[in-house]
């Protein structure tokens, strides 16, 4: 058994092997290519979404029928496709963060990597308990946290393949006490291997804070922690300044998410890609440029390219023009796609 000191510290570990931090160029730091994130109580039920049609398409997105085929993305072939796409744009690495639950595929990712050239740095952890096995809820703090250093260590889901990064750790509102061991968990893994912890909070507005709080606590790196899809949780500024405060990564992940009407949380209204940017626009002037991660979270078939959808180039092909001509900064924007990954990535 190698020991925790095998993890290539200094490096930025792919699904291909670990590569120099000036290897990597604009990254999406939140996205899905192989995963099946379909709840289980919906595998047993008509999987309408698994074919998409012009028909169809419009109603899967909006919610108006219950699409579970929508969210099995399990094709290598489709996914080769698709994330050729985004290297043609521009984009020249993606973070995995299909963890425990969602049918991680680490040799699916590496065939990926292969066919596109676009680097792959792949997740570990649990996500939210929901997804979980009934075995977990059995299991100590200690067991997760060697689990997960054992996959940035050794190999993952029962590969040679090791995980890049900590994550998405899944939270819901309220936090279960099962989550919370996990979380622990991976706040001793992140001291262990200097990977950087990324988050799934529950959908509160408070949330966020509590597991900043909760970690600090435990003494995870804040600095090297991501909180995501904070653009469908957060919208009042006192949050957000006050979360942002804490030190930690603010990631907005859902661009390409144009529709106010967000079926797995009514109670708001999500914001388009524009407000998106007057958010990233406010943080930056506020000081916390270094802080700030994008991506879009891609997990249905119907936000691939080949089936209707903007695919992993939108924000390439639309975000970063739009990013321009509203008088973002190259310096600002090399920040947020390549400069922020590359220090989250490289193990430290």
């Amino acid at each position: 058994m190698s020991s925790i000191k095998d993890v290539n510290r200094g490096t930025i570990q792919t699904v291909l092997g670990p590569i120099s931090p000036d290897q990597l160029g604009p990254t999406l730091l939140h996205e899905h290519i192989l995963c099946d994130i379909r709840p289980p109580s919906w595998k047993a039920l008509e999987q309408i979404g698994a074919h998409v049609t012009l028909e169809n398409r419009h109603a899967i997105d909006y919610g108006e029928v219950l699409a579970p085929g929508n969210y099995l993305l399990d094709s290598v072939e489709l996914a080769i496709t698709e994330v050729k796409r985004l290297q043609e744009v521009g984009g020249t690495a993606i973070v995995e963060l299909s963890c425990g639950g969602l049918n991680p595929n680490p040799s699916g990712l590496k065939a990926v990597s292969q066919a596109t050239g676009v680097h792959i740095v792949m997740g570990c952890g649990h996500y939210v308990e929901e997804y979980q096995p009934a075995a977990n809820g059995a299991r100590g703090v200690d067991d997760f946290a060697q689990e997960m250093i054992a996959q940035v260590r050794d190999g993952a889901w029962g590969t040679d393949i090791r995980a890049g990064l900590i994550g998405e750790i899944g939270c819901q509102a309220p936090w279960t006490p099962q989550e919370k061991r996990i979380m622990k968990g991976a706040a001793i893994a992140q001291q262990a291997t200097g990977a950087a912890l990324s988050v799934h909070p529950g959908r509160d507005a408070d949330q966020p804070q509590e597991i900043a709080d909760f970690l600090r606590n435990e003494g995870a790196d804040l600095t090297r922690t991501i909180i995501s899809h904070i653009d469908r949780t957060i919208f009042d500024d006192d949050r957000l300044f006050r979360l942002a405060d804490m030190g930690v990564v603010i990631e907005l992940d859902l661009f390409g998410m144009e529709s106010s009407y967000y079926k797995l949380n009514e109670a708001i209204d999500m914001p388009n890609d524009a407000s998106r940017l007057t958010v990233l626009r406010k943080l930056i002037d506020r000081g916390h440029l270094t802080q700030i991660a994008i991506s879009q979270d891609i997990c249905q078939r119907t936000r691939l390219s080949s089936l209707g959808g903007h695919g992993y180039g939108h924000i390439f092909r639309n975000i970063l023009p739009m990013m321009r001509r509203r008088g973002f900064s190259d310096i600002e924007i090399d920040m947020i796609m390549v400069g922020t990954p590359r220090r989250l990535l490289t193990l430290g």
